[in-house]
């Protein structure tokens, strides 16, 4: 053999390599892995993390990690054990972020305690023991506070009666208290009135909100889950309203 034909085959034995070594697209990887989900399991993102050479895989509001071959997945948390950081807890707050501002306040109940200055956007249910609990105790020793109520029925068929009978009431804030705290049922609504149980459903599956209390502040950031006062108050504390 040639050394001229020599060099081409070793020349290309190295491309072939540095092919096989290349870093794969992301949408490369999107592609592989979308499928090996499931049936109608849609991946909205891809993106390459500095960390162990793993890819972060979004699937609406959860994150998942695969390695380049999209051959492993991964699920659950990464931390950095250096500076003791929740780098998937990071990087969530991040993509579930949302302009509050946009939020459709119209369609909430209002209620200001104090001077009412600083502002939390909350989705309850009705029918939530743990909303219920949040009301009478965190929010009720809370006080110079906005808070935004979305009524977000997804435990039981009368939670939209029930919110739709608190939202036609002459004062919605006072009879969400009576019916959150002191387990007091609003009067029947008048046939006429529209409350806007429907639009808050679709905000919420928009948003993301898979339980309820899920808590919004003017950040844009969220809590899903009743807090404490002690919890609360940090929030708030580290907001600019």
């Amino acid at each position: 053999m040639s050394m001229s034909k020599l060099g081409l085959l070793l020349m290309s034995a190295l491309m072939a390599g540095c092919v096989s070594a290349e870093t794969p697209s992301t949408e490369a990887i999107r592609k592989l892995v979308e499928p090996r989900l499931g049936t109608n399991v849609k991946v909205d993102s891809v993106k390459e993390t500095p960390y162990a050479g793993l890819y972060e895989v979004r699937v609406g509001t959860d994150i998942l990690y695969t390695d380049k071959t999209a051959t492993y997945l991964f699920s659950g948390h990464v931390f950095n054990l250096v500076t003791s950081t929740d780098l998937t807890k990071e990087r969530l707050d991040e993509i579930n972020r949302i302009k509050f501002s946009d939020l459709p306040l119209d369609k909430a109940i209002k209620t200001v305690k104090g001077d009412g200055k600083r502002v939390i956007a909350v989705f309850e249910d009705p029918n939530c023991g743990y909303c219920k609990r949040f009301r009478q105790t965190t929010l009720k020793d809370t006080d110079n506070v906005t808070i935004y109520t979305f009524m977000y029925n997804i435990l039981a068929e009368d939670s939209f009666v029930k919110s739709k009978n608190i939202w036609c009431s002459l004062d919605r804030s006072q009879a969400w208290d009576d019916w959150m705290i002191r387990n007091k049922p609003a009067a029947p609504a008048s046939a006429n009135c529209v409350a806007p149980n429907d639009e808050v459903l679709e905000l919420g599956r928009k948003l993301g909100v898979n339980g309820t209390p899920a808590i919004f502040f003017a950040d844009g950031s969220r809590v899903p889950g009743a807090i404490d006062s002690k919890m609360l108050e940090e929030k708030l504390a580290k907001i600019k309203q």
